[in-house]
């Protein structure tokens, strides 16, 4: 290990094991500090991706995807179902394995990885981020950088401690709660998403196949509502109606950012990524994908800076992912408040409506033109993002 590093990434998961392969494959020294014992321990997330976007950044190997999901289904608060084939494949995968693999290809870039590494404090040169404390085997150290990536998750108290706002106001932040179940019946290759008032208010259940008879049954609901009852409540009545003997082998709880990435996402010395950047798509809560493509431009970014010995030049991070990826966001976003408002009848009405087009015709697209008829505006965005 150095005594001083380029570039230093505060979380392993795949937002900070990508940059750290990017960041590392330009020639930079990195050092990648991961506050738990294991890369990808614990699982806070339903692991569903895309097959499209995965390849973008790794070949999908069988060791990590527990089922491959080509359906999709859509369920009504009156019971009624509505099932369409996806126009690309996704992936259900098994994270622990998945993230162990992206780390090792930044490390087999030259990544440095230190574990139960608790980062509690920054180092500044005046107002600029020059390294971090760190807590290690019960030893306080430091060390100095050119540049810090906070990939810290929700919240990141690293960006907070260089003056970025970071925090999450309740009502833009998904109460969730997971458990991975078996001894249940479903079809393995589909997904299934479950609305309405008294099974997921403004908000959505899902229940992910991983495997025969297994699956990561989860839910986020609004931080309003889960204050009125607790999404671990929702989620237990949905299980003990739907599959009255699954055996719950994890159960797992947290808040998910279902909202724009933040205002600011560098300051001097530093750069947010992922969950800590608000980097999620705001409509579905998923931050797999969009975690890793803000850590290859914060990566990328940020190895550029260090080589051209331009260290203000991170400051274009946040117009690259905005352009990338963040302006899409924002459609989502729109999406995400014209369906949340609808109460069950709509909810049942969009069923309806739906069941009464041809399988073969049934695609997402039309599924979202079908519920947002009556609102034109939105239509134009749904345009945007399907067609």
């Amino acid at each position: 290990m150095l005594n001083k590093y380029d570039l230093i990434i505060v979380g392993a998961g795949p937002a900070g094991s990508i940059a750290a392969r990017y960041a590392a494959a330009k020639g930079i020294s990195v050092l990648v500090l991961e506050k738990d014992r294991d890369v990808g321990y614990p699982v806070r997330c339903g692991e569903a991706v895309s097959k499209r976007s995965l390849e973008l950044f790794m070949e999908p190997d069988s060791k990590w995807i527990a089922s491959e999901i080509n359906k999709f289904s859509f369920g009504a608060p009156n019971g009624s179902e509505v099932v369409l084939e996806f126009s690309e494949t996704g992936y259900v995968l098994e994270r622990r394995i998945f993230d162990y693999a992206l780390a090792k290809t930044a490390s087999e870039k030259g990544a440095h990885f230190v574990m139960r590494a608790y980062v509690n404090g920054l180092l500044f040169d005046g107002d600029k981020v020059s390294g971090v404390k760190y807590l290690h085997n019960g030893i306080q150290k430091e060390i100095n950088s050119k540049l810090v990536i906070a990939a810290d998750g929700v919240e990141s108290r690293v960006g907070r401690w260089a003056g970025l706002k970071t925090s999450v106001d309740f009502r833009e932040m998904e109460s969730c709660y997971q458990v991975t179940a078996s001894n249940i019946q479903l079809d393995p290759d589909t997904c299934y998403f479950y609305f309405g008032k008294e099974t997921a208010p403004e908000g959505y259940l899902w229940v992910f196949p991983k495997g025969k008879n297994t699956a990561n049954i989860g839910i986020g609901v609004s931080g309003l509502s889960s204050k009125q009852k607790a999404a671990k409540v929702y989620l237990e009545e949905f299980l003990a109606k739907k599959f009255p003997d699954a055996s719950i082998l994890t159960a797992v709880a947290g808040g998910v950012p279902c909202s724009l990435t933040l205002d600011k996402i560098s300051a001097p010395g530093i750069m947010l990524t992922g969950d800590a950047a608000r980097q999620v798509n705001p409509l579905s809560g998923g931050g797999i994908s969009s975690g890793m493509i803000g850590g290859s431009l914060a990566g990328d970014i940020a190895a550029d800076a260090i080589l051209n010995n331009n260290l203000d030049s991170i400051s274009k991070y946040a117009g690259v992912w905005h352009d990338r990826l963040g302006k899409k966001h924002e459609t989502y976003n729109r999406l995400k408040d014209g369906i949340y408002n609808f109460d069950d009848n709509k909810f049942n009405d969009i069923a309806k409506a739906f069941l009464k087009v041809p399988p073969e015709k049934r695609t997402l697209g039309k599924l979202f033109t079908t519920a947002l008829i009556n609102k034109p505006s939105l239509l134009i965005d749904v345009a945007k993002v399907f067609f």
